[in-house]
């Protein structure tokens, strides 16, 4: 069963033990993955190139007894083949040489060809399945699109959302002209990965949780569920599995649980009992070690993946992960020690 317990548990099926995998399980805290990094010669190129995007997406699995491969990727391939000039900044991140800042940038973008602009990300996922061979369920991701908006509109990452939030208050038509772009831009480029193969799919709204109750359903969760209502079935004719991950979204539960998807993913700031509690059998929940826990020892990690697991309970549909993604700081043997933790302590 440990092949699809992943898939079982986002279906809300009974499981052997526990499924973990985590967000941004292949990354800079990998050695092997730094090296590979510095022989691509840059980020993009790296998820550019099918063939090292499977290395990369392969690398943890080497290392560690996950349920899951994430595709190595990243959330702004879609603004990217949009023609915005993405470029990393060394210590800041992302940025863009063009932001789009008023309504007229908004009204000249097109919606990228997902295999002209995007095929890269289908070819890689073609390429992990085989090599995968059926060991381990793949899944796709995309960026939602409010967070999508918010890096293009601020050209990169912004702790103030000063023009994002001005042209939401100041021009809320333009805004909503952009996020239906990118709502179906983003269910195509979600449809590619399933056609390709992937076996699940996640939603990350990295930056939900900075816009009030209001704004949140009309500017964030309102094109997150048009995105999961135009997703298509696998090729096999089955469901895929869609995972919501609103960062700072403990507030809205109840009605990202009413968007028709299968799971949702919790950050930090919420207990998952109590989440549960308020979202009861509709979805499977994913989460939520505090990311920050891998820095502490291996018997204090063990100690608190045995929290959330008791707080969960004795239920179906529960997929362990942390509440962000992996830090580049973490020792890698400390995720082993969390990965091996979860396996032991869920076997019934």
């Amino acid at each position: 069963m440990s092949h699809d317990r992943l898939l079982r548990a986002l279906r809300r099926e009974p499981v052997d033990v526990t499924p973990v995998w985590l967000m941004r399980q292949a990354g800079r805290y990998l050695p092997e993955y730094r090296k590979l990094r510095e022989q691509a010669g840059s980020f993009l190129d790296l998820c550019q190139n099918p063939e090292l995007a499977c290395e990369v997406t392969l690398q943890p699995l080497r290392r560690f007894e996950l349920d899951g491969a994430i595709l190595f990727s990243d959330i702004l391939t879609i603004p990217e083949a949009m023609g915005l000039g993405l470029h990393f900044v060394p210590g800041e991140g992302p940025n863009f040489h063009h932001p789009v800042r008023t309504p007229d940038d908004i009204a000249k973008l097109t919606m990228p060809d997902m295999e002209d602009s995007l095929g890269y990300v289908p070819a890689a996922v073609r390429l992990i399945r085989r090599e995968l061979d059926g060991k381990t369920p793949l899944i796709g991701f995309a960026g939602s699109p409010w967070t999508l908006a918010t890096y293009m509109v601020e050209g990169g990452p912004s702790k103030t959302y000063q023009h994002i939030k001005a042209l939401m208050y100041n021009a809320p038509e333009a805004l909503h002209q952009l996020m239906d772009l990118l709502a179906r831009s983003v269910a195509a480029y979600l449809n590619a990965q399933i056609a390709a193969g992937a076996q699940a799919v996640q939603i990350f709204d990295t930056w939900g949780g900075v816009l009030t109750p209001s704004a949140y359903r009309e500017f964030s969760l309102t094109y997150m569920q048009r995105i999961v209502e135009q997703l298509e079935p696998a090729p096999d004719g089955s469901t895929v599995p869609v995972i919501l991950f609103t960062k700072g979204g403990g507030p809205w539960l109840e009605s990202m649980a009413a968007t028709g998807c299968h799971a949702l993913g919790l950050d930090w700031t919420i207990d998952i009992d109590e989440a549960r509690e308020r979202v009861g059998d509709r979805v499977a929940l994913q989460g939520n070690l505090d990311p920050a826990m891998l820095y502490a020892r291996p018997d204090v990690i063990r100690d608190n993946v045995g929290d959330v697991l008791r707080r969960f309970g004795h239920h179906p549909g529960h997929v362990f992960n942390l509440g962000h993604g992996v830090t580049p700081q973490v020792n890698p043997d400390h995720v082993a020690a969390l990965v091996d933790a979860v396996h032991e302590l869920s076997a019934r």
